[in-house]
């Protein structure tokens, strides 16, 4: 070997074993230093003409292990999810008071039959009235002030989601910032670990937000792409946005570096904003509609109970809610029978209405039946109440009123229509009022017109469980040859411009219309808009059948307490009226506990409930439904702290096992850092030896 060869030879080693030492010593110093990858420095022998000449430096390495860094990725992904989840769901369930507690919202209705059983005992007491009327506005102001506290919580969501977006696009921009001097570092042959690991701990804070795959690129750096490929950053740094309204499902969408076409929706199938989607999208509407059914059913039992009953003295008028009906369909499809009664301040009939709604029949007072259809139905009774009273229907509601200081009362019978009776269907005597649409039971029949003005539009959202957008379908009101519900359904239906290729709607015996998806996507359903409206200034299409969550969650808001028996708990029906008191003898008295005693058991009576949120249809009482519902919530509550538990210990396995591989250990470096010094010596005197021999020889020629 010549003297210039052995020199190279130890040159190149000494400059390698200097570098191996530098890469040491940043792995001692950093030994603590959280998210730092351990380096090495990568040689290789250089050969020319077949023979070696030293060691060249190809450059700076990190020891990664890429599938530990996916399965920490994807673990830390997972526990942002439910950590969120479980908080807000906390904050959710809390609002419902505790469980052990007196002010427990679901024992509300308990405390109703409990003050209405006292009222029963002493029908005359005005305290115990004032009491129980007292229990039912606890109730409703409590639903009131939870239904609201929960759309604050949507709202918070919402602005979690946005700033997350925001930090999302800042955290892409830095990723592919450093994609170019981890690029540059490596073309030139310099130590590009520290930008490596910079962006190392980029890529563990977007996977805390949304759930990304990572790849390494060829010339450096890594390529960012979304959970269907999209790429986000790798050759410039995509835009995400989050896209919502008050109305329709959240989601996420992206505008690509140089896209001809406009943004695409992504899926975000795990990370903090995952976790937030579910919240907004389902979880939170669908605790705000399962407590809108609550209350529903319990104002449907509470109101039967009303309606069955009357007042002594009864009222000398009885208005209804706005059924949101014209007066035909609204008097269409009872059946059984029901009687309408003027009585006098001393409770003895004066007169009698009675109504047969199979027959299609009106008695007076006992007499020959005079026949009405459901388009004469309230002229026909006011005919027949005739100087006695009066009866009117207008902007939805039916109002029977009576004359010359008599008083109106309704003996319930047997009519029904939608699982109500005659007098709560048209709610004039209700307990609770709803200043919206109380019930999606409609009464309507297929056979019934649907009553929407032929043309206009409702545009409903398609959409995957995750809230991407499927397609948006505008279905129009069938024109004026199609006026029935029936063809209503049929346009909603529509595989060319309804739901029909992604799902159905159907109509139920109550009246009610309902969406479900048909697999394999089980389609999600949400109202972009929707300018239909029933007759003049009635409600639009969503709003009657409650199509989306708009229209659902804001029910619990909506119940008050009747006005007029709040403002005088004297006129609460606590009677019943009893038409087969001999004549001249009062019907209805004082003391009379009966309708009281209703009320009170109004909370053990066997309601179906309809589907809502996460629960299915039911068929139970107040009382065991509420005891569900506060159960679900608790359950997912749980079952959310639960998941982020089970992901937490998966990402610390992994950060542990990621750890070993990648971190730093101090014995290790120690051992390396003695090689390398040896290494360094053992160059420095070979570069000795070949300078004395070179001296040697520029000697011998002198």
């Amino acid at each position: 070997m010549s003297l210039s060869i052995a020199l190279t030879n130890a040159a190149s080693g000494l400059n390698a074993a200097q570098a191996s030492l530098t890469a040491v010593s940043d792995n001692i110093a950093n030994v603590n230093t959280p998210g730092y990858v351990r380096k090495v420095v990568q040689q290789e022998q250089m050969v020319v003409n077949g023979a070696g000449e030293g060691v060249s430096i190809i450059g700076v390495q990190r020891v990664t292990d890429q599938y530990l860094q996916l399965a920490s990725l994807t673990a830390s992904s997972d526990a942002s999810r439910h950590d969120i989840t479980s908080q807000f769901l906390d904050s959710a369930q809390a609002l419902f008071g505790d469980p052990s507690g007196n002010g427990y919202f679901f024992n509300l209705p308990n405390d109703i039959g409990a003050s209405f059983a006292a009222s029963a005992n002493d029908p005359s007491s005005s305290l115990l009235r004032g009491q129980a009327l007292n229990s039912v506005s606890a109730l409703v102001n409590d639903a009131g002030r939870i239904n609201t506290q929960i759309s604050q919580l949507s709202t918070n969501v919402d602005s979690r989601i946005v700033d997350n977006v925001a930090h999302v696009n800042d955290l892409l921009t830095q990723v592919n910032r450093l994609n170019s001097d981890i690029s540059r570092a490596k073309l030139s042959g310099g130590d590009s670990t520290g930008s490596e690991n910079s962006q190392d701990k980029l890529l563990n804070d977007l996977s805390s937000l949304m759930n990304v795959k990572v790849s390494p690129r060829a010339g450096g750096g890594v390529n960012v792409r979304s959970a269907e490929g999209v790429l986000l950053a790798g050759d410039g740094a995509s835009t995400l946005t989050y896209n919502h309204s008050a109305s329709t499902d959240g989601y996420i969408s992206v505008v690509t570096p140089g896209a001809s076409a406009g943004p695409q929706s992504i899926a975000v199938n795990s990370g903090q904003i995952r976790g937030l989607l579910d919240l907004r999208n389902s979880k939170l509407p669908g605790l705000a509609d399962q407590l809108g059914e609550f209350m529903s059913r319990t104002a449907q039992q509470l109101n039967a109970a009303s309606n069955a009953s009357t007042a002594f003295p009864p009222p000398t008028s009885l208005t209804g809610r706005n059924t949101g009906l014209d007066a035909t369909t609204a008097s269409a499809n009872f059946t059984g029978t029901s009687t309408v009664a003027v009585i006098n301040p001393a409770g003895v009939v004066q007169k009698t209405v009675a109504i047969d709604f199979t027959g299609g029949t009106m008695s007076i007072n006992g007499g020959a039946g005079i026949a009405f259809t459901p388009a004469n139905f309230v002229a026909q009774l006011n005919a027949n109440l005739g100087a006695s009273g009066t009866a009117s229907f207008t902007n939805g509601a039916l109002t029977v009123s009576a004359s010359g200081g008599n008083g109106v009362s309704i003996d319930a019978g047997t009519a029904t229509k939608a699982g109500q009776g005659f007098s709560q269907f048209f709610g004039l005597n209700d307990l609770i009022r709803s200043t919206g649409v109380s019930t999606f039971d409609t009464g309507l029949a297929a056979g019934d017109a649907n009553g929407y003005t032929p043309g206009d539009t409702i545009k409903l959202r398609l959409s995957k469980a995750d809230g991407t957008p499927i397609q948006d379908v505008t279905v129009a009101v069938p024109p004026a040859g199609l006026p029935t519900v029936g063809d209503l359904v049929n346009a909603l239906n529509s595989n060319a411009t309804g739901v029909g290729l992604y799902g159905a709607f159907t109509l139920d015996a109550q009246g009610g219309l309902t969406f479900a998806g048909a697999p394999p996507l089980n389609a999600r359903l949400s109202v972009v808009s929707d300018i239909t409206q029933r007759g003049v200034g009635g409600p639009s299409i969503s709003a009657l059948f409650g199509i989306g969550a708009a229209a659902r969650t804001a029910r619990p808001s909506s119940y008050v307490v009747n006005p007029t028996l709040a403002a005088n708990p004297t006129l609460m029906p606590f009677g019943k009226l009893n038409l087969a008191a001999p004549a001249g003898t009062p019907a209805i008295s004082a003391g009379d506990g009966q309708g009281a005693q209703a009320l009170a058991v109004a909370g053990s009576v066997v309601t179906q409930f309809k589907a809502a949120g996460a629960l299915g249809n039911l068929s139970t009482t107040l009382a065991d439904y509420g005891a569900q519902l506060g159960g679900a919530i608790g359950r997912d509550a749980a079952t959310a702290e639960s998941q982020k538990t089970s992901a937490a210990a998966v990402k610390t396995e992994a950060d542990a096992r990621r750890q070993s591989v990648e971190g730093v250990n101090i014995d290790e470096e120690l051992i390396h850092l003695t090689t390398y010094q040896q290494a360094y010596n053992a160059n420095a005197r070979m570069i000795t030896a070949a300078k004395q021999l070179f001296d040697i020889l520029a000697n011998l020629i002198q």
